[in-house]
C-alpha cells in the first residue's frame, strides 16, 4: 500500500503545480543531466586542447634548404662547350703529357695523332695512340694524372702487354681524346 499511497500523493502535488513552473523544472532537470553526461567529453576536449597548445609551443623542426633548380638544356650545353680546350694549346697538352710520364719513369715512343672535326656536335677529337712502357702500377697512375690534368681528355681504351711472366715493366697502349672546340684556330 505504500506504493499506491506514494502514487497518490505525488498525483496530488502535480495538480496543485502550475503547468508552466513543471515545465521548467522538467527543462532544468534534463539540462543538469546533459550536463553530467557531457562531462567526460569535456575532459577529452580540454585534454585535446591542452596537447594543441603544447605542440604550438615547441618549436619547428629546421626547414631543408630547398635544392637549387637544375641547370636548363641550354645552360649545360653552354657549359659543356665552356669545358672543352683550345686547339691551338694542343702542342702545350701534349707536352704535359709527356712531362707526367717522365715523372712516372715511363717510356714514350713515338705516338699516333689523328683529330676529327665532328660538325654535328661543332668539336674537334684530337685522338692520340701512345705506347708506354714501365711498371703496371706506374701507367695507371700516369693515366689518371693526365685526366686530372687535362679536364678535356678521355681515356678511351688501355691495352697492357708483356712478353714473359718473369718480366718486371709491361708495354701498353693508351688512347686518348682531346676534345677541342672547333672555333679555336690551330
Amino acid at each position: 500500500m505504500k506504493a499506491g499511497a506514494f502514487l497518490l500523493r505525488a498525483r496530488l502535488l502535480l495538480a496543485r503545480i502550475d503547468p508552466l513552473v513543471a515545465l521548467v523544472l522538467a527543462l532544468l532537470l534534463a539540462g543538469a543531466a546533459v550536463q553530467v553526461a557531457l562531462l567526460p567529453a569535456r575532459a577529452q576536449l580540454n585534454a585535446e586542447y591542452e596537447a594543441a597548445r603544447q605542440a604550438a609551443r615547441t618549436p619547428l623542426p629546421p626547414q631543408p634548404v630547398p635544392a637549387a633548380q637544375p641547370p636548363s638544356s641550354d645552360q649545360n650545353l653552354q657549359h659543356f662547350y665552356a669545358t672543352l680546350g683550345e686547339r691551338r694549346g694542343v702542342e702545350r697538352q701534349l707536352k704535359e703529357v709527356f712531362a707526367l710520364a717522365e715523372r712516372h719513369g715511363l717510356a714514350l715512343r713515338q705516338g699516333e695523332y689523328r683529330a676529327t672535326n665532328d660538325r654535328n656536335a661543332q668539336l674537334i677529337a684530337y685522338q692520340v695512340n701512345l705506347p708506354v712502357k714501365g711498371s703496371y702500377g706506374a701507367i695507371w697512375q700516369f693515366a689518371m694524372d693526365v685526366l686530372r690534368a687535362i679536364p678535356h681528355a678521355s681515356l678511351d681504351d688501355v691495352a697492357f702487354r708483356r712478353d714473359s711472366v718473369g718480366e718486371a715493366g709491361v708495354e701498353a697502349r693508351l688512347r686518348l681524346t682531346f676534345y677541342l672546340a672547333e672555333g679555336s684556330k690551330p
